[in-house]
């Protein structure tokens, strides 16, 4: 038996029923080319798959890589996943091998190495139905193209309100277990009310004591200390050599819940300890506001910073 004329005495398949089956149903898009693959060109042929395979191989000159090509098992794995198939073969384990794939020009070559009468009226039906659907897809193309803006927008749609959604995650999830406490920020030029008002709410949360370590702190300062509750303790440590301050305690504890007055002349930045939480203040809290200000909050424990003081 002549390899090319090999479907003339291959075994028939049982499914050769070829002349009802949509050809244009049997084209795939793969790899940017329309191809057909061998078991649905040997339905067409009324063979089995591996004596077409057989052939091919048998004149593998005449089917360069684009003509026919094999494909690899993540394009086999598409293929099953968009035609909702299972390879039952598959399952029952063993090594599988992947289908060649035919492009138009492949499957023309098919018809001078298959010589019947089957191959022959097959293959012009075959090559009507790619020009079929090439002329479909051009004629078309507007549409297709509408059609892939709109998935693009939808990809895009769902991208934001993905994006969006998580956003609206994060903040309920804040709310919801936030902690009042600010981390870090700027107060700029200007920003005095601001500054004073996040002092002042510090002060107020304070549960057991407020610690102010700062070498410029005037009778402005001790108004703001004052909003803090009933029986927190509150303590400043400044300069000695700033005498006002030393004059305007008196006046305060005279009148108002006292507080407490002490002396260092080692540090140079200001500090503001709140219960156990130390927060860095990048300028004196009279002065917040006025220029730019950094501040921050600190995860040393006060007891770092006070045992330093002298």
């Amino acid at each position: 038996m002549e390899e090319n004329n090999l479907l003339s005495t291959a075994p028939s398949s049982k499914s050769s029923d070829f002349g009802l089956m949509p050809i244009e149903n049997l084209i795939h898009i793969i790899r940017g080319q329309q191809v057909m693959l061998d078991s649905d060109l040997a339905r067409l042929y009324g063979v089995e798959t591996k004596y077409l395979k057989r052939a091919v191989k048998a004149n593998i000159k005449r089917f360069p890589s684009d003509f026919m090509f094999e494909l690899n098992q993540s394009e086999f794995d598409g293929l099953r996943c968009k035609n909702c198939t299972s390879n039952e073969k598959s399952k029952r384990g063993g090594t599988r091998y992947m289908p060649f794939a035919f492009t138009e020009q492949g499957v023309a070559m098919l018809s001078g190495v298959l010589k019947s009468d089957t191959a022959i009226e097959v293959n012009i039906r075959i090559m009507r139905a790619f020009i079929a659907m090439r002329s479909f897809l051009m004629s078309n193309a507007h549409i297709f193209q509408r059609l892939e803006t709109i998935e693009h927008h939808q990809l895009l749609m769902h991208k934001h309100l993905s994006e969006h959604d998580e956003k609206i995650e994060e903040v309920l999830t804040r709310l919801e277990y936030k902690d009042p406490d600010p981390i870090e920020g700027f107060f700029y030029e200007g920003q005095i009310f601001d500054a004073y008002t996040l002092i002042s709410d510090l002060v107020r949360k304070a549960a057991t004591r407020i610690i102010l370590i700062d070498n410029y702190v005037d009778d402005r300062v001790l108004k703001t200390l004052d909003k803090r509750k009933d029986g927190v303790l509150a303590i400043v440590f400044t300069n000695p050599r700033n005498s006002q301050i030393n004059l305007d305690i008196k006046k305060h504890n005279a009148q108002y819940p006292e507080i407490n007055l002490r002396h260092c002349s080692n540090v140079h930045d200001r500090f503001l300890i709140i219960d156990d939480t130390v927060y860095f203040i990048g300028g004196s809290i009279k002065d917040l506001g006025k220029k730019i200000v950094a501040f921050s909050q600190m995860h040393q424990s006060p007891d770092d910073i006070l045992s330093k003081l002298r």
